[in-house]
């Protein structure tokens, strides 16, 4: 009999978030009189650890969906996908050039040696394309000094009908958090790129969902934004949670107790003694740890839910088990359900709090030893 732990992902939430974020998305551009922007929904890193098939089946709404890897793509075409693919990063290699031909698979371009790469090509159709600029994450795109050559090199390679369709893009670093840096940054786009012509993508999940920064592009230019940890239920945002936002977790972590016992006083939990008791209590050792994906750096506190109670988790995560109290539930018994995470406990974000990172690390780093469960 397997270990009593799993992974149970809900397409109807997964489908649900997407909705809400396209609703969201023409209740404001209506009131506004313009059209709502269309959406890449970002399945990277195997849909957030939710699963890319899951992905595609739950987000058939969406305009277009995004992503890194070739491999990816080609198990999106492969899946039935038929609409825009876009690798977020672009190619590495000139072959890959071939391959996002012959899928039809549009690229980002954030750098001279992809330009390089693009121009000595040789393609059966022209490919999609987003020239990506640099406007304060200093991490990919072209410098505000360099993009207009770039860009124009872009648009000679349109001429040539190496490129497709043409748009321009940068990414937000801190539209989570501070929207005076998110202003600063829109701004140096609209600088640079007033003039240029093409489509524009600008929003990852924080700033598609903070109306004020995707409905200032004008709405003569084509907007696509990039909702990512959002479609899968967590919050973009440190300040708000998933519920709040009417969000849904798309991905519930379980497992069982496997051991009840009393300890007394004084009794130390696990490697290290990092929790005594100061009283006699009694304890629940669940069958995950950080060999499932669960994170070793939580430490005593963390919420976790016993048979629908919610209550904490003490002393050090194991390999494959850890420690709750069971003092808040005491009809717990060997073979009680524990939610790490998701529907009926405590949500990823408060447990990513808990342990001093975020929810993505958390939905991403679910072990492949875990078994995924699909409501469909």
């Amino acid at each position: 009999m397997p270990r009593p732990i799993s992974a149970t992902i809900s397409l109807p939430s997964l489908s649900h978030n997407l909705r809400v974020v396209t609703q969201g998305l023409s209740d404001i551009s209506g009131k506004a009189g313009g059209r709502r922007p269309k959406v890449w929904a970002v399945i990277k890193a195997n849909a957030y650890g939710h699963g890319i098939e899951n992905a595609i089946q739950s987000f058939k709404e969406a305009d277009g969906l995004a992503m890194l890897d070739l491999d990816e793509a080609l198990r999106c075409r492969e899946a039935g996908w038929t609409g825009p693919i876009l690798l977020l990063e672009g190619f590495f290699e000139p072959s890959d050039i071939a391959f996002m031909d012959r899928y039809r698979i549009a690229t980002t371009l954030h750098c001279q040696e992809q330009l390089d790469m693009l121009a000595s090509a040789r393609v059966e159709q022209a490919i999609d394309a987003f020239v990506k600029l640099d406007t304060g994450m200093s991490r990919l795109g072209f410098s505000a000094a360099d993009y207009p050559a770039a860009y124009e090199r872009a648009r000679a390679m349109q001429a040539e009908g190496l490129v497709n369709t043409l748009g321009k893009m940068t990414h937000f670093a801190r539209a989570d958090d501070d929207p005076d840096v998110t202003r600063q940054q829109l701004q140096v786009f609209e600088r640079v790129t007033t003039g240029l012509p093409g489509r524009v993508s600008v929003c990852n999940s924080a700033a598609t969902l903070t109306p004020g920064v995707w409905s200032s592009i004008p709405d003569d230019q084509e907007q696509w934004v990039r909702p990512g940890i959002c479609l899968y239920g967590a919050s973009p945002f440190a300040g708000k949670s998933a519920d709040s936002l009417d969000l849904r977790p798309a991905m519930t972590l379980s497992s069982r107790l496997i051991s009840v016992r009393d300890i007394p006083s004084g009794g130390s939990i696990g490697y290290g003694h990092t929790f005594t008791s100061s009283g006699s209590m009694r304890i629940g050792v669940v069958a995950c740890g950080y060999a499932d994906g669960y994170p070793r750096h939580a430490g005593t506190g963390t919420p976790v839910a016993v048979d629908g109670v919610r209550t904490r988790l003490l002393g050090r995560v194991s390999m494959d088990m850890l420690v709750v109290d069971l003092t808040p539930v005491p009809q717990a018994h060997n073979g009680s359900t524990v939610v790490l995470w998701g529907e009926e406990g405590p949500s990823v974000d408060e447990v990513a709090q808990a342990a001093g990172t975020i929810g993505y690390e958390l939905l991403c780093a679910v072990a492949a030893r875990v078994p995924k469960i699909v409501i469909s």
